[in-house]
């Protein structure tokens, strides 16, 4: 039984995967998670075979998940589903550790696909992507060029979409259970690294990485 941890923060999105999914006599979903710290969470608890991320939710991205459960729980590959098609996006996930890239558009039978492939070992593109070569890609996202953004550390790029997503740096604080200094001193730290100078270049920057969209 391949066992699923599904990740996004639409429930409806969730139900839907869950149906589409449980239709293989061979597949268990889990568990649900709708926020990027609490699927984390959920990963460490349950180690599922794989896990199945949107690359846009609140307080942690799927791109920056699918970094976290690679380190801490390397047995769980991980999906990451997007309406997002450009380069930039499909690297990045590969890049910190994603299996497969599905585009929500896709058909049905393109997630179950995806599933199996990464389960037998393999890397999955959705078709218009793989159409690209997945080779191409894998090769780019294992590129040596250093980013700043690779400089950041766990907790940086943790406020760092906090941050961008508006809350304080007493909501950050209680959020991650630091202190404000602490907050305040991986938040210094963090834009120094980027060359960001205020609130308002640290979400243009966020906007551009694609850790939040306009319609939060």
């Amino acid at each position: 039984m391949t066992t699923i941890v599904l990740a996004d923060d639409h429930h409806l999105v969730r139900e839907g995967m869950r149906a589409l999914l449980e239709i293989e006599a061979d597949f268990s979903v889990i568990g649900e998670a709708a926020d990027g710290l609490s699927t984390v969470d959920m990963v460490e608890r349950l180690k599922p075979d794989v896990l199945i991320a949107d690359v846009m939710m609140p307080n942690l991205n799927g791109v920056e998940v699918a970094r976290h459960v690679s380190q801490r729980v390397p047995e769980t590959r991980i999906i990451i589903v997007s309406m997002y098609a450009n380069e930039a996006h499909v690297l990045e996930a590969l890049r910190n550790g994603a299996s497969a890239y599905v585009l929500k558009d896709a058909r049905g039978d393109d997630l179950v696909h995806a599933v199996r492939e990464v389960i037998a070992g393999h890397h999955y593109l959705s078709k218009q992507l793989s159409e690209r070569a997945i080779e191409s890609y894998i090769h780019k996202a294992q590129s040596s060029t250093v980013d700043p953004y690779d400089t950041l550390t766990t907790r940086e790029r943790e406020i760092l979409q906090l941050s961008a997503e508006g809350y304080t740096g007493a909501a950050i604080a209680e959020r991650l259970s630091l202190s404000p200094r602490t907050v305040e001193t991986h938040r210094t730290n963090m834009m120094h690294k980027l060359d960001l100078h205020n609130q308002t270049e640290l979400v243009r920057y966020a906007l551009r990485r694609g850790l939040i969209t306009l319609e939060g």
